[in-house]
């Protein structure tokens, strides 16, 4: 990748990304992000430039610049992948650590988050604007929808499916072949042996719906 990039969010995802991006040897332009207090702010020697929604700065993205969207909101992450889709009809960059390990025969989308020690095994598949923290293993074919989160230190057992907009907390284990519905939620330390239904909310080892 040759252009800068344009972050937006400057949260905790978006500094660990700032890093990633440097690491690779590109430069980061800025952040954009909708909280006034931070705009012109220096967060890690790179300025707050503006709001997400900032013509300006929106109009340097495709060919001078890239995006890459760190918002870890589901809801917000996808208006602003829809945002710079519809208008500026651009994907955003995905950022990948160094450090992580992701197969050559693994696939990967747009716009992903891939922390420090991520595995990614031969076969596996992940779709776009997946959020993958720090040390989880995904097994041999394994399959991840679009704007799911991995937290730290999870390990995903081989041919297990997670659809869209799953979010697993971290230290959570998935036994070989589960299938997690999408939009649910697994919390921290589980270990699931059993199929997730879309929507439900898991926790405990084993792993038990949690009722509303």
């Amino acid at each position: 990748m040759e252009n800068p990039v344009l972050i937006f969010g400057a949260n905790s995802i978006g500094r660990a990304a700032k890093e990633i991006f440097e690491k690779n040897n590109v430069v980061v332009y800025g952040f954009l992000d909708d909280d006034k207090k931070l705009h012109q702010k220096e967060i890690d020697e790179v300025v707050v430039l503006g709001a997400s929604d900032d013509d300006g700065f929106l109009k340097l993205i495709g060919k001078k610049c890239e995006a890459f969207v760190a918002a870890d909101d589901t809801k917000l992450r996808k208006n602003l992948v829809k945002m710079l889709n519809d208008i500026r009809h651009v994907q955003p960059v995905n950022a990948i650590h160094p450090d992580a390990t992701v197969s050559a025969r693994a696939e990967i989308g747009y716009g992903n988050f891939i922390d420090h020690g991520a595995y990614l095994s031969p076969g596996s598949k992940i779709g776009s604007h997946c959020i993958i923290h720090s040390k989880v293993v995904l097994g041999v074919e394994t399959a991840l929808g679009d704007f799911v989160q991995i937290g730290t230190g999870c390990n995903i057992n081989a041919g297990v499916k997670i659809e869209d907009e799953v979010f697993v907390g971290s230290g959570v284990t998935i036994v070989s072949g589960i299938t997690v519905g999408k939009g649910a939620r697994i919390g921290a330390g589980s270990v699931v042996i059993a199929p997730v239904k879309a929507g439900e909310t898991v926790f405990g080892n084993p792993a038990q719906a949690i009722k509303a």
